[in-house]
């Protein structure tokens, strides 16, 4: 198997590219680039997540795990401007264009860092966990998010998850019950599934 995203330092070489997305109803600009996800357009995936996403009741942080270049995050960040936000990606050419993608949309009420899954942020607790998992990299490292994601959870915190039924919906669902108290599929469209679990 090739390099793909799931890499500390892409080798491919970069080739930068803009787009332009709207995104809970309002307009974002991104820089992204070769070696990092979805490069041509914020995907369906992540469009679903965000559009999804609800506030969690209990006050805290939130945290997007394998952030990409940032557009979950970011657009998150945007609406919900009274909290923190983490953006954390393993890939180092991802977090150099989330941070500047979150300058370029005047988003500031984040902070972006190199990690592996929750690495970064593990001595801390979180009101909610987004994630759109590194499907490609294998299902012991999206089931690692997952735990991770557990255990840096406040009581009554909330996990979202998008994944495809065909590249591991039911295990992450399995997966989920076992550590969760409450997993719910909250929409099924075109074959990917966002995943809300409470801790």
């Amino acid at each position: 198997m090739g390099e793909h995203y799931y890499t500390k330092n892409p080798s491919v070489k970069s080739d930068r590219n803009r787009i332009a997305e709207e995104l809970r109803g309002s307009r974002f600009q991104f820089t992204t680039d070769s070696g990092v996800f979805s490069k041509k357009e914020v995907d369906f995936g992540s469009k679903l997540l965000i559009e999804t996403f609800e506030e969690p009741e209990i006050e805290g942080d939130i945290v997007d795990v394998g952030c990409g270049y940032g557009p979950i995050g970011i657009s998150l960040a945007s609406e919900f401007s009274n909290r923190r936000f983490y953006l954390l990606d393993v890939n180092e050419r991802a977090t150099e264009l989330a941070m500047n993608n979150a300058i370029k949309n005047g988003v500031n009420n984040l902070s972006v860092m190199a990690s592996d899954k929750l690495s970064a942020v593990k001595d801390k607790t979180f009101a909610s966990v987004v994630t759109n998992p590194p499907i490609r990299a294998g299902k012991q490292v999206v089931h690692g998010i997952l735990e991770e994601a557990h255990h840096v959870l406040e009581k009554g915190g909330t996990l979202w998850v998008v994944i495809q039924k065909k590249q591991g919906a039911p295990s992450a669902i399995n997966k989920l019950e076992e550590m969760f108290q409450h997993v719910d599929t909250v929409v099924k469209k075109k074959g990917y599934y966002i995943l809300k679990a409470v801790k």
